[in-house]
């Protein structure tokens, strides 16, 4: 115990170590990962910022021209020397409808110098802002003192939100009026929803004016002062929108237009970036998330490979660690071989010795049992020769010679019987091949019936022949095929000794080529637990000192010699059944 102790003490070091490296290996995957992310989230957001930046510009730009070509169609400077004259404002209204639709502008009208319109594109629409005041607009009040206004916000008559440019008209001093174009930036706005990630619009206040979100329009990133309030109230660029200030938290400064900031408690990369043509700033919005679960990922990758590494190297040190015990361990075991090798001899001589010994024992005890049987088997012959030998005698006196000679051929039959019986001592002694020839079953059925007559007439049992044809032949050898049938018809014999009915059924049939003959008795069956090994050796259901277990084995060797099958079964109507596989006599038919 105090070594396993010290032990782990020992290995504490190494496995602190381990935990660390991977530990850093986690760190570096986390922050490779993120500036990577955030390299290309960057590169990808001022690529969007320098192509909508140019387009903005571009739509905002592209009015320039028109105070020039109204100050020199003469309807326009003549409007504002005469603005009573009705004809001539119908005039002027139908010119700026014209110009209007060829330039793309939502709306373009004229003001005189006090800043209220003379004439209008919309003149004949509903809001229209023929003769409405909007002398206290922004653009309006730029345009009269600087000569050129840009604003945006909602409008006083249509309530729809647009950019407003104004030029003022001074090709003779002072100022004679100002014309104003009307920019709707909604077809850019949703032309904005089609790209990746969020845009805003932010103005000089920090009000955001357009947006690829709903919820975020007309909302400041901060609350307004209360000089921005004043001013929002008397220019009403937001119309009645309540300018509640958005959630918006910076959390990390990038570089100078590049920031993190919490928007709603989400973090956003805002990427920002300054119009020319106007005092705005165009920001775009990158979800942080995905940035983050790629950076979790790679410190999860990098601390799974670093972990991966280490076990490579505890393996490949363990490896060499175990071939060096191998080695001292080869080099004890060998000593102990070497130590051990003189008793293992000692002991094998001792062993065969001990084997012989009961093998011998074995020998005997098998050939006392095997010689029983033969001595059961022959003592019925035998009985069957003195009675036919003492009846010729009889019949010798009483001169029935034709009787005598018949008795002398039943003798001489009854002697080739049991040389056939003697021989299958060779079949368990020798594996041996045997001649096959065709063989009628019926007569092979009715010798094996006739030894075992005495048997079957002391138990009282009924035997049964069913043979299709009753001419059905076989291929066999006859003495074995008959020691198999008796064998298994006195096997049935010793089953049916306490049964109630008893009957011994030999049925037999052809099915391609082949003959199977089934031996079924109404005894009590073959136990379940020996039929799965019941062609073993010394396996046996009889009493002990009954049987070896030895008669089916050599049945089914039998069997086999003559190139068929033995096989047992419990029928469901009970008993007992064997069925013989043998091939079929060519000449049966």
């Amino acid at each position: 115990m105090p070594s396993e102790k010290t032990s782990r003490w020992r290995a504490l070091p190494r496995w602190c170590g381990g935990l660390a490296l991977v530990a850093l290996a986690a760190l570096a995957g986390h922050q490779v990962a993120m500036q990577t992310g955030l390299a290309r989230l960057r590169d990808a957001a001022d690529h969007r910022l320098d192509m909508l930046a140019t387009g903005l510009d571009a739509d905002l730009a592209r009015f320039d021209y028109l105070p020039a070509l109204l100050e020199m169609t003469p309807i326009v400077p003549a409007l504002l020397g005469t603005p009573s004259d009705a004809g001539l404002r119908d005039a002027v209204n139908r010119y700026l409808d014209g110009v209007g639709a060829a330039a793309g502008a939502e709306m373009l009208y004229v003001l005189d110098a006090a800043g209220t319109s003379l004439a209008a594109s919309d003149w004949d629409r509903p809001g229209t802002t023929v003769g409405q005041d909007l002398s206290f607009r922004p653009y309006v009040i730029d345009a009269l003192s600087q000569g050129r206004g840009r604003f945006y916000g909602v409008g006083i008559t249509s309530r729809r939100p647009g950019y407003y440019l104004s030029y003022a008209l001074r090709r003779d001093q002072p100022t004679r009026g100002v014309v104003a174009v009307k920019v709707n930036l909604e077809e850019t706005e949703r032309a904005w929803r089609k790209l990746p990630g969020d845009v805003l619009l932010i103005d000089q206040r920090g009000v955001v004016i357009l947006s690829t979100r709903e919820n975020l329009k007309f909302r400041p990133l901060l609350p307004l002062d209360g000089l921005q309030r004043a001013e929002v109230l008397r220019s009403r660029p937001y119309g009645e929108a309540a300018l509640q200030p958005l959630q918006w938290r910076r959390t990390e400064a990038l570089a100078r237009d590049v920031q993190v900031v919490a928007l709603d408690g989400q973090d956003q990369l805002a990427s920002a970036r300054s119009l020319r043509g106007a005092p705005w700033q165009l920001v775009v919005l990158d979800e942080m998330a995905p940035l983050r679960l790629a950076a979790r990922n790679g410190a999860i990758t990098a601390a799974l490979a670093m972990a991966v590494l280490l076990l490579v190297a505890v393996t490949l040190w363990q490896r060499r660690r175990a071939e060096r015990q191998k080695l001292a361990n080869q080099a004890a075991l060998q000593a102990a071989h070497d130590s051990l090798e003189s008793t293992v001899v000692a002991r094998t001589s001792e062993l065969r010795a001990a084997q012989g010994e009961l093998v011998h024992a074995g020998k005997m005890a098998a050939l006392g049992q095997m010689s029983a049987g033969v001595v059961h088997e022959l003592n019925q012959p035998l009985t069957a020769m003195r009675t036919l030998s003492e009846s010729a005698g009889i019949l010798l006196d009483h001169d029935r010679l034709d009787d005598v000679r018949g008795n002398l051929q039943r003798i001489r039959g009854m002697v080739d019987r049991l040389a056939r019986l003697t021989s299958q001592l060779k079949t368990f002694a020798h594996k041996s091949e045997l001649p096959l020839a065709p063989i009628q079953l019926a007569r092979s059925i009715a010798d094996a019936q006739l030894i075992v007559a005495e048997a079957l007439k002391e138990h009282g049992i009924a035997v049964e022949v069913d043979l299709k044809p009753p001419t059905l032949g076989v291929m066999a050898e006859e003495a074995a095929l008959g020691s198999v049938l008796v064998n298994l018809m006195r096997n049935a014999v010793d089953a049916m000794q306490q049964a109630p009915r008893r009957t011994l059924r030999l049925a037999a049939q052809s099915q391609n080529g082949r003959v199977l003959l089934a031996v079924s008795d109404t005894g009590s069956g073959i136990p379940a637990d020996i039929l799965p090994r019941l062609f073993e050796p010394f396996v046996t259901s009889k009493p002990a000192g009954s049987g070896l277990g030895l008669g089916l084995l050599i049945s089914a060797q039998l069997v086999r010699a003559m190139d068929g099958t033995l096989r047992a079964s419990n029928p469901p109507e009970g008993g007992a059944c064997f069925v013989i596989d043998l091939p079929a006599a060519a000449t049966q038919e």
